[in-house]
């Protein structure tokens, strides 16, 4: 009775011919799921491991963290400054760069009388 009730309560046609073997799983997904399931209860339990390595680690490491703070604090500010600084240089000088690339294409394209060239409003119609 219940297998019956599945079946009329999926069996809508929608304009095309279904078969009774469709609502059925096939092997590929029942390996599939086989497959994936111890691999997802790892990956959960590597997880809770890690976590549970970094919780212990924080609580042995917080007292040195405060005992050597007056050292510990000026060097790292002095490291992620120094590394700030360095990512924020190579991103201007990235940014700038393509806007340069961008300004000498748009005046080759101006001087050529090639499609894009006008207006800034040309520009960005051309760009969508």
């Amino acid at each position: 009775m219940a297998e019956h009730e599945l079946h009329s309560h999926h069996n809508h046609n929608y304009g095309h011919q279904q078969k009774d073997d469709e609502y059925y799983y096939s092997t590929s997904k029942v390996l599939a799921v086989l497959t994936l399931f111890p691999i997802g209860g790892v990956c959960f339990l590597l997880s809770g491991l890690t976590l549970t390595a970094t919780l212990i680690v924080l609580t042995i490491s917080t007292p040195l963290f405060i005992l050597f703070s007056p050292i510990l604090v000026p060097a790292m500010l002095t490291v992620v400054f120094t590394v700030t600084g360095f990512i924020s240089s190579g991103a201007f000088g990235l940014t700038a760069f393509s806007s340069m690339a961008y300004i000498v294409n748009f005046f080759r394209r101006m001087t050529r009388g090639r499609r894009g060239g006008g207006s800034v409003h040309e520009q960005v119609d051309y760009v969508k």
